[in-house]
């Protein structure tokens, strides 16, 4: 069944108006509810190169390594950022902050070229535009971390460029370790690996879960890094299709991965909701609803409220991942 029938499929007759009362506030927050990605996305829209001061700020004051990370990936999706942007790294070239957000940018700029399409029908022109601003951000990020050799930043941005250049396992590995070494643990730079060993990006299914399943032995209890392996099944059933009927992920050695992942991390009393937390809460919940665990997903849409996040929902529709959100939300009653 398509995610666009789950509604109509699942609700008692009558409940349209009230479904549409709960469901109209929900929206993709990409500051997710962070008061300093609020100010430096709306700077970064607003204004030019004089608003960069405004950001750059924020940037310079960043709690460590995933922090900063964090901030400059909230800001790397603003269209905005490569009109200006340019200008700031010419008037200061010593400005490293403002060649990492550079850089940042054209990662996320490269993806945008094609993003939306199937690949069958992305173009020639599209690859190579794709192609030339990885390597360009390739440049200004390598120039970064040899700046600054103790910044995990640009490293985890090379991961993402380079998934995109298909560097290959060996060099992705070694720019993940790279990013790792500087920052333990770091979230976001997990979520890449595990994407990098997935078999749609030349890896496999038995590495990448023994990727996520160490990980989470290995992390601390409360660890955002539980996240990784329903993320890991979750590509498993978008490899076999992604079929919202599925029965893929109801195995019981799934379930019993689900829920001791979950107990380790969302579920533990040391979990903190802090920076990009709800894209592991979310990743929980679709995971757990696609294996038939209602009551499980229930407590995860419960714990995130209003804050679908694009992953896991632009598995189901890329152009609007809310709608699959507020779909599932329905179907295990939550």
């Amino acid at each position: 069944m398509a995610w666009w029938r789950l509604l109509r499929a699942r609700r008692p007759e009558g409940a349209t108006f009230l479904l549409r009362r709960r469901n109209s506030s929900p929206g993709i927050d990409r500051s997710y509810g962070d008061a300093r990605l609020v100010a430096m996305r709306a700077a970064a829209l607003q204004g030019g190169a004089e608003r960069w001061p405004d950001i750059r700020g924020h940037l310079a004051a960043a709690e460590g390594h995933e922090d900063l990370t964090f901030l400059v990936e909230g800001v790397q999706d603003v269209a905005h950022v490569e009109r200006w942007i340019a200008e700031v790294v010419a008037a200061d070239p010593d400005d490293t902050l403002a060649l990492l957000v550079s850089g940042a940018r054209y990662v996320a700029s490269a993806w945008q070229a094609h993003s939306g399409y199937e690949p069958s029908s992305v173009s020639e022109e599209q690859r190579e535009v794709s192609r030339e601003r990885l390597l360009v951000a390739e440049t200004q990020l390598s120039e970064v971390a040899e700046r600054e050799p103790s910044w995990a930043a640009p490293w985890y941005f090379l991961q993402v460029s380079g998934r995109g250049l298909r560097v290959g396992q060996e060099e992705a590995e070694r720019r993940f370790e790279a990013t790792c070494h500087r920052a333990p643990g770091h979230v976001a730079a997990h979520r890449q690996q595990l994407r990098q060993l997935s078999v749609k990006w030349g890896g496999s299914r038995d590495r990448m879960h023994a990727f996520a399943r160490q990980a989470v032995l290995a992390a601390p209890d409360g660890s955002g890094l539980g996240q990784l392996v329903a993320q890991a099944h979750l590509e498993d059933w978008q490899e076999a299709g992604g079929d919202p009927d599925s029965t893929l992920l109801r195995a019981p050695e799934v379930v019993r991965a689900l829920h001791e992942a979950g107990a380790r991390s969302v579920h533990h009393p040391a979990f903190v909701r802090r920076r990009d937390w709800a894209v592991g809460v979310n990743t929980f919940a679709l995971a757990f609803a696609l294996a038939g665990e209602n009551e499980a997903a229930r407590a995860m849409f419960r714990m995130v409220r209003k804050l679908p996040t694009e992953m896991p929902w632009r598995y189901l529709d890329e152009r609007s991942p809310v709608a699959p959100f507020l779909a599932w939300r329905a179907r295990v009653g939550a």
